[in-house]
C-alpha cells in the first residue's frame, strides 16, 4: 500500500456527465485519487467503468462536470490536452501495439516523436522498462510473435516510456487466457508496490481485494459505493454491492 502525505489529489472528477445517444453512461461521477494510490473500478458489464477511464484522459469528451489533473481543468479551452495526455498513460484490453514494429520500436516511438528525446535515450528508457516486465531479451522481436501476457506487458512498458504520473489499466487482463493473467497482474503488483499512482478496471477481484487502496463499485452509470478494499469485501453497505459481491465474499 502507498502511503502518501499529499492532500491535494491528483486526479479530482466532479459531476461527471456523458451519454452515447439517449444512452446515459455516467451519472454525476464525483471521486477523488491521491498521488501514489491505487484504486480498482469493479462492476458489471457496462455500468460505465470504461467509459469513466477514458474520460479521465479525454479519449472521451464529458458532456458535464471536469476532470482536474494537478488543478488543471482538463476540459478547460486553454488547457493544452496533449503535453497532459502525455503524463497520463494508459494500457487497453487489447494492447493497441504497432505489429509492424518490434518491440522496442513500440517503445520508443511516442517518447522520441512526442518527448523529443534522442534515440539513444529513449531506447535506454525502454531497455530499463523491458527489464522490468521481464522482456528485455524480447526487444527485437516482430510484436505479432508475441503471447497475449507479453503484449500487454509491452504496453505496459511503454506507457512508462513516456514517465506518466498516473497510469488508467482499461481491463488489462480481460483479452487473456487464464493462465498468464498472473504475468500481468505481477508487474501491476510491483507498479504499486513502487507508489505509481493507477487506475485500474478490472474483473480481478484477489488484485482489488489485495492490492487496492481504494475500491469503487459502479453500478448503472454512478459510483453505487467506495471504500477500503476490507470493508467493501467484508461489510459491503449497499445492497447491490453485495450481489455483485456475493460471489467472492465468501472466499
Amino acid at each position: 500500500m502507498a502511503h502518501n502525505t499529499a492532500t491535494e489529489p491528483m486526479v479530482r472528477i466532479e459531476g461527471l456527465r456523458k451519454s452515447f445517444g439517449s444512452l446515459e453512461v455516467l451519472r454525476d461521477i464525483n471521486l477523488d485519487i491521491m498521488p501514489g494510490q491505487v484504486v480498482t473500478i469493479i462492476g458489471a458489464s457496462g455500468s460505465g467503468k470504461s467509459t469513466l477511464l477514458r474520460c479521465i484522459n479525454l479519449l472521451e469528451t464529458p458532456d458535464a462536470g471536469h476532470v482536474w489533473f494537478h488543478g488543471a481543468d482538463l476540459a478547460a479551452e486553454h488547457v493544452d490536452v496533449n503535453s497532459l495526455r502525455e503524463k497520463i498513460g494508459m494500457v487497453f484490453q487489447g494492447f493497441n501495439l504497432f505489429n509492424n514494429m518490434n518491440v522496442l520500436d513500440n517503445c520508443t516511438l511516442a517518447p522520441v516523436t512526442l518527448k523529443k528525446m534522442s534515440k539513444s535515450e529513449a531506447e535506454r528508457v525502454a531497455m530499463g522498462h523491458l527489464e522490468s516486465v521481464g522482456l528485455a531479451d524480447f526487444a527485437h522481436a516482430n510484436v505479432s510473435n508475441l503471447s497475449g501476457g507479453q503484449k500487454q506487458r509491452v504496453a505496459i512498458a511503454r506507457a512508462l516510456c513516456m514517465k506518466p504520473e498516473i497510469m488508467l489499466f482499461d481491463e488489462p487482463t480481460s483479452a487473456l487466457d487464464p493462465e498468464i493473467v498472473g504475468e500481468v497482474l505481477e508487474v501491476m503488483r510491483k507498479l504499486a508496490a513502487d507508489g505509481m499512482t493507477m487506475v485500474v478496471v478490472t474483473h480481478e477481484m484477489a488484485f482489488a481485494k489485495n492490492v487496492s487502496d481504494e475500491v469503487v463499485f459502479m453500478d448503472r452509470g454512478v459510483i453505487a459505493e467506495a471504500g477500503a478494499p476490507r470493508d467493501m469485501f467484508t461489510a459491503p453497505k449497499q445492497q447491490r454491492t453485495r450481489e455483485f459481491l456475493s460471489r467472492y465474499l465468501s472466499d
